[in-house]
């Protein structure tokens, strides 16, 4: 029994528990049967069609050997010709009769009779009921006419010198060649392209025209001129070309007819093939064709899979992808599954793009069409989502599908995903890189309203711009007259870039020292700014970890400059006075830098700047005269290499945010209304859990509406509430999940209680519940329906009480049939907001970068002429942010999503940037990470004066790490109908003057004076802008006539520029949880003179 058990494999289940009832005499009497099961019918007529037809490698044998046998006999009837003596006369018999050894015969007859046999065989096994069909098949009749002569000849010797023409064995080659080519394809599980098979029929079908011309006309001419081989091959070569040089002619009727036949045959055989070869050719040109097996393993390539193509959105890719020196050996394949555009195509056909672009019409859901593009093979995938849709839900599944596809087809290809909505974002975790738009814009869009122009700041830090070039004359904007412009292109070429600490030159010295020590130490010398690091085993970036972090040899740090480190070259300063480079560009109060760069070799030359620490008794700091009066500059702590903690703040430097200040009334007050905790709801998966203020109980759902009343308040309008700082209204089409993100960074726990503005969204459509459920427990928190077309509806949301109010670009007025177009409307609100209200800092989010320039538009205005044409110049010069120089933009007042496309190609070379904004966004937190914060520069702080004092001042006293300046500078006021315009003699005669006095980096206008050297133009001025400023609220503290002033950003500038007043430091703080337990609450934050540290010896910096 146990060998029975061991021969028969285990039962079911139910058969054992019957055996186990029964006991064993089932296995007894068991009758059953093994059974085989055929998926054909198992006769013998069935195996041999499963061998010669149905199996794809045995057929693909059987035919390979037919086209063999074929090409075998029409050389033989070659060999036969060449052997033959040309016999004498005219007679018709040598037409039917010729000369043929025993050798060959024997040849010939064994090949037809194999011949003979396939064929019979094959038409049997694919008989179906119809003779006829099998019989007057052109292959079967050609075959009976090549193979039947030489049978009965074995029969009959005397005709075995009968003429058969073997010849026309080469259209039954041609058509075994056909049947083959599509068993390759079959059996080998490949589709090669329709072109390629008509490529071949179309050139076997013209050879099969030819040989049988030439073999035809040379067997004619056998009574006539008895032409050779040769010389028939020449006439046909002749013929067919139409050239006709008539010194080859046929003599014979006969030969005559069948040239007449033969060029008949050409006619309508060619053109039909021509015909399907040029439709195919023009199907391939749409298309795009197939980017071959070869290439893809001797290049590296990246494919781009897109809905729809936009000439924009190829640009922005191609641009910044060939930015990078390492990717221009690079070829780009973009598969969409639209056909290419009449723009896309002129640009596609320029030299520079030809050669690296390959466009493939085809959809990512089909291997076929991945298999074109080589995706298994390339080096990333970037899958982009069509954000003109007016269903993004529907967009962001098609995104999902894509990756989806890619992801099963290519698993090792790494996918670099763009989507829209935040809750689609959990479908596509496993991509590598994953950029949602609505997560980023909204959370640019808050922290404009804290830190402003952050949108613009961290556009600048994504895009590569001409600004790192070596070469100064091709930065952006250094052609231009105006001194901000030139400091202000040549600052956007600062980019964030990587090195481990132990491999860098920067950084190397600064191993066992505090993180701010480092920070600030490189900055002095080399003007890097270091933002942030990762250990070697973790994967965590932490953005300025603080002082109580120590740098490690394997550290990563992160940092940013105008180039990355390998491209530069260091020289000192004994060296650079040696080589006498005139420094006269950078003469002047805003000099930028005092570290010299030079363009040498192709890199960039750093001076060293001496670092030695000195005495007590040495060189300290001196504060420049004024006037008759000597001012000593108040001392700045060193940076420590290991800071003590205890006399670190946590809190702001410069601006008064701290809690204490209140009443002990106020602050139990302020402590019973809100809590410190994590939001309990989310409204969507996915979201980082972000500390914040809360509330201790929610509000219900009938309070968050601000323009009606309720059982628990009777307020209608937001002066009913009476706010105690500034509103922060928002306004949207819906309340999407991705508004989420708009709350949380101006609720995050960092941001002090009496700081938070009250948050006020207007919006069309009234939000769903699970959106109230997410919202009601963040303090201040309101809605109301309406829009900004209507003036009562912005009136009772306060505008007038706001200081920063932001539109969002509207879902439906995305697409548009004209693409440009799509941003009308919010164009035209937001310029009558404009008018309206001039006081207000309006913050717009537009479609199309390129509409940018009729933000706040002034037909009139000279200066923003002059910046459009800026604007052409520098695009003409190859620039990535021709737009930059716009003044909307340069203020951070406008922002368009698609500026962000660029951080997902950029983390193509650099995978970090992704983390990096979004800790800087607060999108992301991470223990023991800073966050981005910004202080404003007052009268009190100037004594400071420059920016290395700034940043010493900062590093030794809280822990921060600044990045850079918002600087707003006095505009001339231009020639416009509420001006006072004067003549261009008047300015001639003043531009002396302006020239020699003492100049802050204001900006100049061509057509307008100083307003210093015309009294009457600056007493008409203050006059306008008192006429303004009695139309809105007044706010002594902020420069709200955006008309008659200039903002824009500085990144890492350079160590001696000059801090100016109401400028405003973006700062990188150490996150405040990481001090709790040495924090004093009680300690006041200013930029006073600090007692303890302050007292101890002064760094001349």
């Amino acid at each position: 029994m146990v060998d029975l058990e061991s021969e028969v494999p285990p039962l079911p289940p139910r058969y054992r528990f019957r055996d186990l009832l029964l006991g064993d005499q089932g296995w007894q009497n068991d009758d059953r049967v093994q059974v085989e099961f055929y998926m054909n019918e198992n006769t013998f007529k069935e195996r041999l069609k499963l061998f010669f037809i149905k199996n794809q490698r045995s057929s693909l044998r059987i035919r390979l050997f037919n086209f063999s046998l074929k090409l075998l006999s029409c050389l033989l009837y070659i060999i036969r010709v060449l052997l033959e003596n040309p016999s004498q006369g005219n007679e018709w018999s040598h037409i039917f009769w010729v000369n043929r050894s025993l050798p060959l015969w024997a040849l010939q007859v064994s090949v037809a009779l194999i011949s003979l046999f396939e064929t019979i065989l094959l038409g049997y096994l694919s008989y179906k009921g119809n003779i006829w069909e099998q019989i007057l098949r052109i292959p079967f009749i050609l075959e009976i006419i090549n193979a039947v002569p030489f049978i009965i000849s074995i029969f009959w010797p005397s005709l075995r010198n009968l003429f058969v023409p073997v010849f026309l064995n080469c259209w039954l080659a041609k058509h075994a060649l056909e049947n083959m080519i599509n068993d390759l394809h079959r059996a080998i599980q490949r589709t090669q392209s329709a072109m390629f098979n008509q490529v071949l029929i179309l050139i076997s079908t013209l050879l099969c025209l030819i040989f049988t011309c030439i073999c035809g006309i040379q067997h004619l001419e056998r009574i006539g001129k008895k032409l050779n081989l040769f010389d028939s091959l020449y006439f046909c070569i002749v013929t067919f070309s139409t050239v006709g040089f008539g010194d080859v002619t046929p003599e014979t009727w006969s030969s005559k007819l069948f040239v007449v036949a033969m060029i008949c045959v050409a006619l309508v055989v060619l053109p039909i093939q021509f015909e399907q070869l040029a439709y195919l050719w023009m199907e391939r040109q749409k298309s795009g064709g197939n980017y071959s097996r070869h290439r893809a393993q001797t290049e590296k390539h990246v494919v781009l899979c897109v809905s729809s193509l936009k000439i924009d959105l190829l640009m922005d890719f191609l641009n910044e992808f060939y930015a990078h020196p390492r990717l221009q050996d690079y070829y780009v394949v973009i598969l969409c599954p639209t056909e290419m555009d009449v723009q896309v195509r002129r640009v596609l056909q320029i030299p520079m793009w030809s050669q690296r672009v390959i466009y493939l019409q085809g959809s990512a859901l089909k291997d076929q069409d991945l298999l074109r593009a080589k995706m298994d093979d390339a080096e990333a995938c970037f899958i982009l989502s069509s954000r003109c849709e007016v269903d993004r839900t529907s967009s962001d599944h098609q995104t999902i599908l894509r990756a989806w596809a890619v992801k099963d087809f290519a698993p090792n290809c790494p996918l670099y995903v763009q989507i829209l909505k935040p809750e689609n974002k959990f479908h596509i975790k496993f991509a590598d890189h994953v950029v949602c738009e609505e997560e980023f814009k909204y959370a640019m869009l808050a922290l404009n309203c804290i830190c402003p122009a952050t949108s613009t700041l961290i556009t600048l830090l994504v895009h590569t711009s001409r600004g790192q070039c070596v070469c100064l004359c091709c930065r952006e904007g250094q052609q231009s007259p105006e001194q901000w412009q030139k400091m202000y292109g040549r600052c956007s070429g600062n980019e964030v870039y990587h090195i481990v600490l132990e491999e860098s030159t920067f950084f190397a010295e600064y191993e066992g020292k505090s993180f701010t020590y480092a920070s600030f130490h490189a900055h002095k010398k080399f003007g890097v700014c270091l933002i942030g690091v990762r250990r070697e085993d973790n994967k965590n970036i932490l953005l300025n970890p603080g002082p109580r972090y120590i740098m490690n040899s394997t550290d990563i740090c992160f940092y940013i400059n105008i180039t990355k480190e390998e491209n530069s070259a260091f020289k000192n300063q004994d060296q650079q006075r040696k080589s006498n480079v005139s420094r006269s560009f950078y003469h002047g109060p805003s000099r930028l830098p005092v570290h010299s760069i030079i363009a040498s070799m192709g890199t960039v030359a750093i001076d060293l700047q001496d670092t030695s620490c000195r005495s007590a008794s040495g060189p300290t700091l001196s504060l420049p005269t004024e006037g008759s009066k000597e001012i000593r500059r108040p001392s700045i702590a060193p940076v420590l290499e290991v800071a003590d903690i205890s006399s670190i703040q946590t809190c702001d430097l410069l601006s008064d945010q701290s809690e204490d200040e209140t009443t002990p009334d106020e602050e139990i007050s302020s402590n019973l209304e809100y809590a410190k905790g994590y939001p309990p709801y989310s409204p969507y998966i996915g979201s980082s859990p972000t500390f914040c203020h809360l509330l201790h109980e929610k509000v219900p759902f009938c309070c968050l509406r601000l323009d009606k009343s309720c059982q628990h308040n009777y307020y209608e309008d937001a002066k009913a509430y009476g706010f105690k700082n500034k509103l922060i209204i928002v306004a949207a089409e819906t309340a999407g999940n991705g508004l989420y993100n708009f709350i949380v960074p101006l609720r995050a726990y960092y941001r002090p209680k009496k700081e938070l503005n009250p948050i006020v969204l207007l919006l069309d459509n009234p939000p769903d519940m699970h959106f109230l459920d997410a919202i009601c427990w963040f303090p201040m928190v309101y809605y109301m329906v309406g829009s900004i077309d209507n003036l009562d509806d912005l009136l009772r949301c306060g505008v007038t009480f706001a200081a920063n109010m932001v539109v969002v670009d509207k879902e439906s007025t995305m697409s548009a049939e004209e693409d440009y177009m799509a941003d009308a409307k919010t164009i035209v609100n937001v310029q009558t907001l404009f008018r309206l209200f001039s006081s207000l800092s309006i913050i717009t989010e537009l479609t199309h970068p390129a509409n940018m320039r009729f933000m706040q538009f002034r037909a009139k205005d000279c200066y923003s002429l002059a910046l459009s044409k800026l604007e052409k110049k520098e695009r003409e010069r190859g620039s990535n942010l021709a737009f930059m120089f716009r003044l909307p933009f340069a203020a951070g007042r406008v922002f368009s999503i698609s500026m962000l496309d660029t951080l997902l190609y950029q983390s193509f070379v650099k995978d970090y940037m992704i983390s990096i904004t979004r800790l800087l966004l607060g999108l992301d937190t991470t223990p023991g990470s800073g966050f981005l914060c910004s202080m404003k520069i007052t009268e009190d702080d100037l004594w400071i004066r420059t920016y290395a004092r700034l940043y010493q001042k900062l590093c030794s006293s809280t822990g921060d790490v600044p990045i850079g300046i918002y600087r707003t500078e006095s505009q001339k006021l231009t020639t416009s109908e509420s001006q006072i315009s004067i003549s261009v003699e008047e300015w001639e005669d003043t531009k002396d003057s302006r020239e020699q006095g003492h100049h802050r980096g204001n900006h100049r206008n061509s057509t307008s004076s100083d307003q210093s050297d015309h009294p009457l133009l600056r007493r008409k001025s203050m006059q306008w802008a008192r006429r303004l400023s009695r139309k809105g609220p007044k706010h002594s503290d902020e420069m709200n006539d955006h008309q008659s002033t200039l903002s824009y950003i500085l990144i890492n500038p350079s160590p001696d520029t000059r801090i100016e007043l109401n400028d405003v430091v973006y700062l990188i703080r150490p996150d405040p949880l990481a001090y709790l337990p040495n924090s004093d609450p009680s300690r006041r934050n200013s930029i006073c003179n600090v007692t303890g540290q302050d007292a101890r010896e002064e760094t001349q910096l």
